[in-house]
């Protein structure tokens, strides 16, 4: 078992083994570096990803099991098909990026603060720039009231967070990413820590092997290359 952290050379975007991934924390496995591009896409392709609080150092996580939803096995609940129905909300996908990661960056209830710092928005509006970084935008009455962002490689998404400010809004944005990616033939959702939440929306637990090696297939497969709603 590792008992000490590796940390990360500022010359190279290489990340040490998953075997050497901490037992506790779950998954910690590296530290420092930095967020440029490169080192974010080869991290993601890896199963690998940054979570650490600011003013702190970049802290790099592979958790052991990992928590993932297949798009094509979601299922909404009744009440979510019919507020989807119903059409109260619009939803759109990249076309405010920007203000959706600026949004998810507010505290929430019950939290001190946010994990969504400076360094985070930049590196990821860059991902965005780029074509890797992706949002879902739900608006009511041309009002942005909920949306989410991640990241997309080949077939596979990995979500890094959503917001609301209205009842469902998060919800309308998660049930209709799963229908686009379900029809662009998205294999998985990496949704990186389990919760209760998240197992509301169908994630399940696999062993880091399983989700690595589906990882692996999934990012092969072709990009996509315009996000709008079919």
């Amino acid at each position: 078992m590792t008992t000490s952290i590796h940390w990360l050379d500022q010359n190279t975007d290489a990340f040490p083994h998953y075997q050497y991934a901490m037992e506790e924390p779950n998954g910690l496995l590296a530290a420092g570096g930095d967020l440029s591009p490169e080192r974010l896409i080869n991290a993601y392709s890896l199963g690998i990803f940054p979570w650490y609080n600011p003013g702190e150092p970049i802290l790099w996580w592979t958790p052991d099991p990992r928590s993932v939803i297949y798009p094509s096995k979601f299922k909404p609940s009744r009440s979510l098909k019919k507020l989807i129905n119903k059409k109260t909300y619009s939803v759109t996908m990249d076309t405010c990026f920007a203000d959706i990661i600026k949004q998810c960056a507010q505290p929430r209830r019950d939290q001190a603060g946010t994990w969504i710092d400076e360094d985070i928005n930049r590196a990821y509006n860059q991902l965005h720039e780029i074509g890797f970084a992706h949002s879902v935008e739900v608006w009511y009455e041309g009002k942005l009231v909920g949306g989410l962002y991640g990241i997309a490689l080949g077939k596979a998404f990995f979500g890094e967070s959503m917001f609301s400010t209205m009842d469902n809004a998060s919800k309308v944005a998660f049930a209709t990413l799963c229908e686009q990616l379900t029809k662009w033939q998205f294999e998985l959702i990496d949704c990186q820590v389990h919760n209760s939440h998240l197992e509301s929306l169908g994630a399940v637990e696999i062993p880091r092997q399983t989700f690595l090696s589906q990882l692996s297939c999934a990012i092969k497969k072709d990009e996509q290359e315009f996000w709008h709603i079919d």
